[in-house]
């Protein structure tokens, strides 16, 4: 058989055939989306380590303990805030608990959280600190931590000791700015 002949019984054989539509494999570099921008890890941990060396552990303030409980207000709020904080008014969106942790850890959680809070829109969380049963001295070493970190992040507005059925002593209530 010559080259010529087979040439035309191929042709012959094909002649109907429609060919398929089939993306290109090669990508078109006008189609092609931009590559996402690089993540700035470096960048990300020096932030969570100003925001965890801003909370002091020596840090004081006069907080109000009566019979309630803890109680906490930032300046130039409403009084009626604790009321409603204290009642139940805002539902509890996030919690978190402490238990088993050293101080260092749990601050670490703590900013952890309420940055994670913020970029979700979260205002009303519980943390619970434990009520140092567990602890050397039977002290609630992270209940009067949380209560001085709390105090120093501009996020919160107010906290109180949550309802027994919440934890009670051994839990906050906090109510944090609204982004």
């Amino acid at each position: 058989m010559s080259s010529d002949n087979e040439k035309d019984l191929f042709r012959e054989a094909v002649k109907n055939v429609k060919p398929l539509k089939i993306k290109s494999k090669t990508v078109d570099a006008s189609s092609k989306k931009p590559k996402p921008k690089p993540i700035a890890k470096k960048s990300i941990d020096d932030e969570k380590q100003v925001l965890l060396d801003a909370l002091s552990d020596d840090y004081i303030f006069e907080d109000v303990e009566s019979e309630e409980g803890l109680l906490f207000l930032r300046s130039g709020h409403s009084p009626e805030i604790l009321k409603k904080l204290k009642k139940g008014y805002w539902v509890v969106q996030g919690s978190i608990d402490l238990h088993g942790m050293i101080s260092q850890e749990a601050k670490s959680y703590i900013v952890d959280f309420i940055q994670d809070c913020k970029k979700r829109h979260v205002r009303c969380i519980r943390i619970i600190h434990g009520k140092g049963i567990g602890s050397k001295n039977k002290e609630p070493v992270l209940r009067n931590k949380v209560k001085n970190w709390l105090a120093q992040k501009d996020e919160v507005i107010a906290y109180a000791q949550a309802p027994k059925h919440d934890g009670g002593s051994g839990a906050v209530i906090v109510l944090l700015k609204q982004y």
